[in-house]
């Protein structure tokens, strides 16, 4: 199972929101360079990068934050926020990203989710970003009542095999994470390679995600307040 630590970016620094809420937002770190460099000294791999004011506006606000992360990090990172067009999807690729995240995109432009489906293929991933079960856009401050279930048999239409759920009501809550939504989706959809996020804070939280068969978890808030060690994470990962 595939451990992303996250990195979400506005105004150049690093921060966490809690359950989506521009209004709650604390920094982290005022380089996320530096701060991916620390999660890759306690041994990460892959690094989970999102532009929270790309998704609001719709262009790539923090592109040159996100090629500098890519370019002198060595991880390897997907991308989302503000990635709408393919033209935007090929920009993030071409700087070296192992992989993009159509979110909005996905959900209102099911035409531009097969096309990317049909030229990038694995290095395009859907992000399921649900509340109550309907899918929200936009930085999640929109919706058009599309359901978890038709955005997953659209992603498996377009030939695209990676899906990032998050539980917005669970993201950085320290509630736990909604076991039963992955537990369902794998079962659901065996043809998706799943990542789960939100609400993620404790050990117990990911060995049970573990046993469900999960491709990934992507891991925020609890590794920026010290709930969770990475490299203790990764360690009992890999045993």
């Amino acid at each position: 199972m595939k451990i992303w630590p996250a990195v979400d970016l506005s105004g150049g620094k690093a921060v966490r929101l809690v359950q989506g809420d521009y209004a709650q937002k604390t920094v982290y770190s005022d380089d996320p360079l530096t701060q991916a460099l620390v999660f890759k000294e306690a041994g990460a791999e892959y690094l989970h990068v999102v532009d929270l004011d790309g998704a609001k506006s719709g262009l790539p606000e923090q592109f040159d934050t996100v090629r500098r992360i890519i370019e002198n990090s060595g991880l390897k990172t997907e991308n989302g926020g503000g990635i709408r067009t393919l033209e935007t999807a090929e920009k993030y690729l071409a700087c070296g990203a192992y992989r993009v995240i159509l979110g909005t995109a996905a959900a209102e432009d099911p035409g531009l989710l097969a096309e990317a489906g049909k030229y990038f293929g694995d290095r395009i991933a859907v992000g399921a970003d649900i509340r109550d079960g309907i899918v929200r856009t936009r930085g999640w401050l929109a919706g058009d009542g599309l359901t978890l279930d038709e955005l997953c048999e659209r992603t498996l239409n377009a030939g695209i095999h990676g899906l990032i759920c998050t539980d917005i009501s669970k993201d950085g809550m320290f509630a736990g994470t909604n076991l039963i939504l992955y537990r369902e989706l794998c079962e659901r959809y065996p043809g998706l390679q799943i990542t789960a996020s939100g609400g993620i804070s404790t050990m117990q939280d990911i060995a049970q995600l573990t046993l469900i068969g999960l491709d990934g978890v992507i891991i925020g808030k609890a590794l920026y307040t010290g709930n969770l060690s990475l490299a203790e994470i990764l360690q009992r990962c890999s045993i």
